[in-house]
């Protein structure tokens, strides 16, 4: 266990995982195998890291939230609960995960309002999925290998391999398995738009 990880307490970490100083992993969290949080990072109580997953600069992992293997979540990044995300998953920079279809501060009568008095509603983004710097996913499902590009606010679900764009996103094509745009057939995965 990293010099870092024992300051902290939390004792379920692999010893090849890497936590920087100034990172915060609250106890009953889980990092596993080879993942790597970088400086001013928060990754809250029950989330569960898998392995070999990165954790950017500034990132905050909320309460509870799977992050599947080998996922990469670039600077600024904040997933908010209850979301979830695949395996292989890449969340460009300063992306958000939202969890709330009707966010208010106060009631009517200006009293606070607490976590009690709203329902969280959560994302899920499943395996080999990529959302692009600076994209909003709101409150819905984003499906395996799908493409949420750079400064979209994705309001509905996108399909498996769907490339959206916008605000709100919609789509306009489909991407392969690499990742590229594709009409036909991809000439290096095989994968065939439908």
């Amino acid at each position: 266990m990293s010099e870092a990880v024992a300051i902290r307490g939390v004792v379920d970490i692999s010893d090849s995982a890497f936590v920087a100083p100034t990172a915060i992993v609250e106890d009953g969290a889980h990092l596993g195998r080879g993942v790597k949080v970088w400086h001013f990072s928060q990754v809250r109580k029950g989330a569960s890291i898998g392995d070999n997953t990165i954790i950017g600069k500034g990132c905050f992992i909320d309460e509870s939230v799977p992050v599947g293997e080998g996922s990469k979540i670039q600077n600024g990044s904040e997933i908010y609960a209850p979301a979830s995300l695949g395996r292989g998953v890449f969340v460009g920079p300063h992306v958000v995960l939202t969890n709330d279809l009707h966010p208010r501060a106060v009631a009517r009568d200006g009293a606070v309002l607490g976590a009690t008095d709203w329902h969280a509603t959560g994302c899920r983004i499943d395996e080999g999925a990529a959302l692009g710097a600076g994209s909003v996913i709101v409150c819905t499902s984003v499906g395996a290998w799908a493409l949420v590009g750079a400064g979209s606010v994705v309001t509905r679900p996108v399909a498996p391999h769907a490339l959206v764009v916008g605000n709100p996103a919609r789509q306009i094509g489909w991407v392969c398995y690499c990742g590229e745009r594709v009409e036909g057939e991809c000439e290096t995965c095989g994968w065939r738009a439908p």
